[in-house]
């Protein structure tokens, strides 16, 4: 019999095509036995921190990559790297480079640029990619209140119109809001770009709760709260406490994911898409996307 080890299987199989044991080691692939693959998660997330802690208990060999934005990450099992690939182009050539099996993109909704490059990568690579794509807000009970709209300069020209508002869109897109006088604007850390004067920062992680929501926009006088469709529940507390004080909300829309992308809504359904989809083929067809 042949013992695979901790190896990838774009390691054993570039090792093995040709010969003698390529039929069994085909065979056995696709039984799925004994083949520990090797992930890369595009993370910053919830998500990609549980994925992660998944894979690695399961003996998968992952590898999360983190863009670098915030200082202090929390605990990530496995590798971590950080910082950007360089382009569609410089991400292909890390996964084939590092003999990648799978890519998990588990990015912010609005992570997009990142997102747009991993499905150029693994189009070309044939690496079989995956988003993890939190719920999104569009079917809360609260959603047909709300002013949706498609980008930041909308929203900010929408609450041109309001007295006080509260931002929760992150540090990355607090430049489209500078327009507005009085803002108090909530994040995990400071933008490097000085915020202005008026501005106030509020400075907290989630999750949080109704009644600390509500708390905050009384104190704070909020008449708009201006957000985006981020989905899931941990800052989910935000928009029911609007709705039950009358404060208007402004939700910007996510980019829409490619349609040949699957996706799922849980890191323990991403686990079985890294433990069931194929990532190599047989020598002389062309490596699949999915």
């Amino acid at each position: 019999g042949i013992s695979y080890g901790a190896r990838a299987p774009s390691q054993v199989l570039r090792a093995c095509q040709g010969s003698q044991s390529w039929g069994q080691i085909t065979n056995d692939w696709t039984m799925g036995l004994n083949v520990h693959v090797k992930t890369l998660i595009l993370g910053g997330t919830k998500e990609g921190r549980d994925l992660a802690e998944l894979l690695a208990e399961n003996g998968h060999e992952v590898t999360t990559s983190l863009a670098g934005r915030v200082r202090r990450p929390a605990h990530i099992a496995g590798e971590v790297r950080v910082g950007g690939f360089g382009g569609a182009n410089g991400l292909a050539v890390w996964l084939v480079d590092n003999g990648i099996d799978r890519l998990v993109d588990a990015t912010h909704p609005f992570a997009e640029r990142i997102s747009t490059n991993a499905v150029a990568a693994c189009r070309s690579t044939g690496t079989p990619l995956l988003r993890i794509s939190r719920p999104s807000w569009a079917s809360h009970p609260l959603a047909g209140t709300w002013t949706w709209v498609d980008s930041h300069d909308e929203a900010s020209r929408e609450a041109a119109g309001y007295e006080k508002v509260l931002l929760t869109v992150g540090k990355q897109s607090l430049d489209h809001y500078r327009n507005l006088p009085d803002v108090a604007a909530r994040m995990v850390e400071l933008p490097e770009e000085p915020l202005p004067g008026s501005w106030r920062p509020l400075l907290e992680r989630g999750p949080f709760t109704v009644d600390s929501e509500k708390e905050l926009l009384r104190d704070l006088g909020v008449d708009v709260l201006v957000t985006k469709d981020s989905g899931g529940s941990l800052t989910e507390a935000k928009l029911t406490a609007a709705g039950d004080l009358g404060v208007q909300v402004i939700m910007v829309r996510r980019a829409p994911v490619p349609k040949d992308v699957p996706q799922v809504a849980t890191p323990r359904e991403a686990l079985a898409w890294v433990n069931e989809v194929p990532a190599w083929q047989a020598p002389g067809r062309a490596r699949g996307m999915y």
